[in-house]
């Protein structure tokens, strides 16, 4: 795991658990551990954990209660739902042996329903829980600068926000519990929306016999700008998609943005569109392949 030079914010060394240590967690734990942070990770998978702590130095538990123990701070950073509920809840689980008014940090794209469930579950126990699910993609733990949306107490999340400040740029409180979640909903639907409008207007520029690189580098200094022309329109341009937020992840995400919708009463019309359209990606055998890959459908 290569990381780049980072400043890091100054601020006391804490002993924190990380749990999960996939694409996106593994990073954020190194990114702890260099700032100075005493770090005990956990990974369902042991061969994920073990080259992790190769990686890193890092000391890596047997279960989340082994890794919770003693630590001020335990961060999340699973599948979904289950996930999350496995490595909280139960005589294994990180709840189980943290310390009253330790906090829990859970950096999981989930529903805002478990949110609020395990944020009750916490405060039961005398434990503070924050919903804390990030922007940025691998790109962005790799380098430290992941953006955070907050849902919880003030007074938890003002302990807990120095200590994200490692491998974040943005770090905010959008209010209680399941506010985090519901504001990384507004942000998925934004980018899927994005993505198919990129996608159509390159497919478009293509069959009208168009320079596709000159035409993209024009419209991204007007209004047409955005981060994924600017970061994926070339990548789309060039048929390269194996990197990145794959479709399997996105398409849970804009599951979970659709059944909200569904409890609330908000219309989203273009977003069920296109989870349709990464639905037939999948069926292609494409789940694994960016998000950017819309695009193929339009190519044929």
């Amino acid at each position: 795991m290569q990381l780049p030079d980072k400043t890091y914010p100054v601020t006391e060394a804490r002993r924190v658990a990380f749990i999960g240590l996939g694409t996106m967690g593994g990073p954020m734990a190194a990114h702890l551990l260099r700032a100075g942070h005493e770090v005990r990770a956990y990974n369902r998978g042991r061969e994920r954990a073990v080259a992790w702590a190769n990686a890193t130095d890092g000391t890596v538990c047997a279960s989340p209660f082994q890794a919770a123990a003693g630590s001020e701070f335990v961060f999340s950073c699973v599948g979904n739902d289950d996930d999350l509920r496995s490595v909280t809840l139960g005589e294994e689980g990180a709840f189980a042996n943290m310390e009253p008014g330790s906090v829990f940090v859970d950096h999981t794209t989930t529903s805002a329903e478990v949110a609020r469930e395990l944020a009750a579950e916490a405060k039961a126990r005398g434990l503070h829980f924050i919903d804390a699910p990030v922007s940025g993609g691998n790109l962005g733990a790799l380098n430290g600068v992941l953006t955070v949306m907050c849902g919880g107490e003030r007074t938890a999340f003002e302990r807990a926000q120095p200590v994200i400040s490692a491998y974040a740029r943005a770090v905010t409180l959008l209010g209680t519990a399941g506010s985090g979640q519901l504001a990384k909903m507004v942000n998925q639907i934004c980018v899927a929306g994005l993505l198919q409008g990129l996608s159509e207007a390159l497919a478009f520029g293509e069959h009208a016999g168009l320079d596709m690189e000159a035409v993209l580098g024009v419209i991204s200094k007007g209004a047409a700008q955005s981060w994924q022309m600017e970061n994926r329109g070339p990548t789309m341009l060039d048929g390269r998609f194996d990197f990145g937020f794959a479709v399997d992840w996105m398409r849970k995400d804009l599951g979970l943005c659709l059944a909200e919708a569904r409890r609330n009463g908000a219309r989203l019309p273009a977003t069920a569109l296109i989870d349709q359209f990464y639905a037939q990606l999948q069926t292609r055998g494409d789940g694994r392949l960016d998000t950017s890959s819309l695009i193929r459908l339009l190519r044929g």
